[in-house]
């Protein structure tokens, strides 16, 4: 590599590691005019593209360093991701179990950061399905998710969202349960479990439930809807059988 190529290439890392996308893209992409032979420079202007909103471009890109790098890991991640963002999710799924296949069979555990991301992937396939209806296959990609991430919080949140959409309100509520067992300041699962206690006719469990929430954050907006919701209508029945 000549001077001249080896001083865009530093300033195009420098710029793309501090995120000045657009400086990074200058000169990264005066580079591979030049020299095509860089897996880890297509891999940096896919992730510029990306974040520009040129999917295509960032598609080909990804692409490219694959080709050039076919167990590049990084980057076959982020085509998955771009594949994902186009609806390609058959073509998403391929590319990151292909990746997850290369470090199984190199007998090594997943980076931290690889697992994340592989875990979001199933994540994002489980909402595609969930938001057409398709509760068994969104539930069987969050538990693929969970099973990578089992600390991700949301997700499993998510799984329990699931069961509870498709009519298993007991298994909703076991999820639930589980969330608040791992984590009992992850207030949103205390929320979702005084609603499926609610849902299976268990108002004393729903009301603690809610109240719980409040102990640990006062003013808690869903909480006190809830639970004004319910008194509300104890309330009214109260009214209404005092006056029968």
């Amino acid at each position: 590599m000549d001077e001249e190529l080896r001083q865009w290439l530093t300033l195009g890392r420098g710029y793309f590691e501090q995120k000045q996308y657009a400086k990074a893209e200058r000169y990264l992409s005066r580079l591979v005019e030049r020299n095509q032979s860089f897996a880890d420079v297509y891999n940096m202007l896919g992730v510029v593209y990306h974040d520009q909103g040129q999917f295509a471009r960032s598609q080909r890109a990804f692409e490219a360093a694959l080709r050039i790098n076919p167990g590049y890991t990084e980057a076959a991640l982020n085509l998955a991701v771009i594949y994902n963002d186009l609806g390609k999710y058959k073509e998403a799924r391929e590319v990151y179990q292909q990746a997850l296949a290369r470090h199984q069979s190199h007998g090594g555990e997943l980076d931290p950061v690889v697992r994340g991301k592989i875990a979001n992937m199933y994540a994002d396939i489980g909402d595609a399905y969930a938001s057409s209806g398709l509760w068994d296959k969104a539930i069987e990609e969050y538990q693929r998710a969970l099973a990578l991430g089992p600390t991700f919080f949301d997700i499993k949140l998510k799984l329990g969202h699931a069961h509870r959409d498709k009519g298993d309100a007991l298994g909703a509520l076991q999820v639930y349960e589980e969330i608040v067992q791992q984590n009992p300041q992850y207030l949103p699962a205390r929320v979702a479990l005084g609603v499926a206690h609610y849902a299976l006719g268990r108002k004393a469990e729903a009301l603690a439930a809610w109240e719980a929430v409040l102990n640990l954050s006062p003013g808690n907006k869903s909480a006190e809807m809830y639970l004004a919701l319910v008194r509300g209508a104890d309330a009214e029945k109260a009214e209404k059988a005092a006056k029968g």
